[in-house]
């Protein structure tokens, strides 16, 4: 067993408005995501099933041609390959878990975010 606080763990400055902090077991990745109110996190899809728990303030995610507002203590479910954008409402902080490993974030391909 091993124990990670978030506190501890540098935040990788994306963008302007997007922080995240990473880790990545045998299966999955576990992402603490911090955005400023007006982030965009733009239309995108990956083969990974993603768990979106939202920690801190109010997201709006667009998930195929559907839209909802989604505040703190509610966890959005994203299938595998549906396309999906989010957008900070107000300042936020977002836990997402994904399965299996996010591979594209761990060889660096993950450019969508740092504009």
């Amino acid at each position: 067993m091993s124990i990670h606080p978030w506190s501890e763990w540098p935040v990788d400055q994306l963008s302007p408005t997007i922080g995240r902090q990473m880790l990545h077991t045998e299966s999955m990745t576990v992402a603490r995501i911090i955005l400023a109110k007006g982030a965009l996190v733009p239309l995108h899809q990956h083969p990974n099933e993603q768990i979106t728990n939202v920690l801190e303030g109010r997201l709006r995610f667009v998930l195929g041609d559907e839209e909802h507002i989604v505040g703190a203590g509610a966890t959005v479910l994203i299938p595998a390959n549906l396309p999906h954008e989010v957008e900070a409402l107000e300042d936020s902080i977002a836990l997402d878990v994904f399965s299996p490993v996010r591979e594209d974030w761990v060889r660096g391909d993950d450019a969508y975010l740092r504009r």
